[in-house]
């Protein structure tokens, strides 16, 4: 991928992991017991964390 091409996925990852945050805030306030949503929301934000940190990496590197 090229560098531009790599801002652009993190900025569409940044965008997906704020809206699931949003999401899984609303819950925990009005539906504690919606377990399993809870559960499969904290795991997409952990992967999206992820790549985020490693598109930072393929980012910094591209610079080079």
């Amino acid at each position: 991928m090229s560098r531009e091409q790599l801002i652009s996925r993190k900025h569409q990852v940044i965008a997906e992991r704020q809206r699931l945050q949003r999401e899984l805030e609303g819950i925990r306030r009005s539906d504690k017991s919606n377990r399993r949503r809870i559960s499969q929301l904290e795991s997409r934000i952990g992967q999206l964390q992820s790549e985020e940190y490693q598109l930072r990496l393929a980012i910094d590197r591209s610079k080079k």
